[in-house]
This record gives C-alpha cells, structure tokens and sequence, in this order.
C-alpha cells in the first residue's frame, strides 16, 4: 500500500505549466497474524492439555482449563494469536512435548483472515 503526499508547485494557478507533483512513500504493512490450533483427540489426557496451555502459551489454571474444554467439546479451539515464527515456535513446542510424552495431542496453526 502507498501513501501519497501532495505537493503543489510555487506557481500561479493560471499557469499552463503548473503541475502537481506526487511524491509516494511505501507504507509499512503489518505481519500477517498466525493463530495457533489445538485439536482434540480421544487419547491425551485432559490434565496435560491444562499443563501444556498453562507452560506455553502462559495461561492460568482457570484459563487453561476452560480452553482444554472447549477443545475436547468443540473439537478445536484456538490458543493464542502471534507473528509467524512465534506461532511456528509453539506449535513445535507443543508437538515436541506431547511425543516426548506419548500423547497424539495435535497443534496446527493458520493464517488469519
């Protein structure tokens, strides 16, 4: 996107060689922002959903616990929202965890709209 400044020249408007001069200046673009995915599974149990929303994404217990159910009502819930490489980060954290773990727990992350 392009912000435009405009600038008149210094002369008369009566002038036929008056002009305008455009002087254009990219404007800064935010990063897309990445939401990270937690999705249910029939296997891993609940307490360690709680604990890896509580030890990644700096979540209370309370907090934690109601987006672990949602997760296991709804299916999938979202847990935070972030730049590329930070959503990328959790989810390897998260998917690194949970196999060390022997959980089947998945974290996925898109891109949002």
């Amino acid at each position: 996107m392009l912000e435009h400044k405009w600038i008149m020249s210094d002369k008369p408007e009566d002038d036929p060689d008056a002009s305008v001069l455009v002087q254009t200046r990219p404007k800064t673009k935010r990063p897309p922002l990445y939401k990270v995915l937690l999705l249910n599974d029939d296997y891993t149990p609940m307490e360690f959903v709680v604990h890896v929303l509580e030890r990644f994404f700096s979540m209370t217990h309370a907090q934690a616990f109601e987006i672990m159910l949602t997760v296991h009502k709804k299916g999938v819930a979202v847990v935070g929202v972030f730049s590329h490489e930070i959503a990328e980060t959790k989810v390897g954290q998260v998917m690194d965890f949970a196999r060390r773990h022997q959980h089947p727990l998945q974290c996925t992350m898109e891109r949002e709209e």
